[in-house]
């Protein structure tokens, strides 16, 4: 899976999908995907990051409270 990180425009490649869709997990492991060698993996913010379309994330990704409002 991939997504933007909305502050640099850099595409980022989801090391473990599982942790985008937990919405108790402030941070998620990628990596930048620019040049082309391989990345070393970093953690971002699920704040800072969208589709590659630029539509944010689900809101059932990133608020643990959704279900109860």
């Amino acid at each position: 899976m991939y997504l933007r990180q909305i502050s640099t425009g850099d595409n980022i490649e989801i090391v473990e999908p599982k942790e985008m869709f937990d919405p108790f997990q402030n941070s998620i492991q990628g990596r930048r995907h620019s040049g082309e060698e391989l990345q070393d993996t970093e953690s971002f913010d699920k704040s800072d990051l969208c589709f590659l379309s630029e539509e944010a994330l689900p809101r059932c990704w990133t608020d643990p409270r959704y279900h109860s409002g």
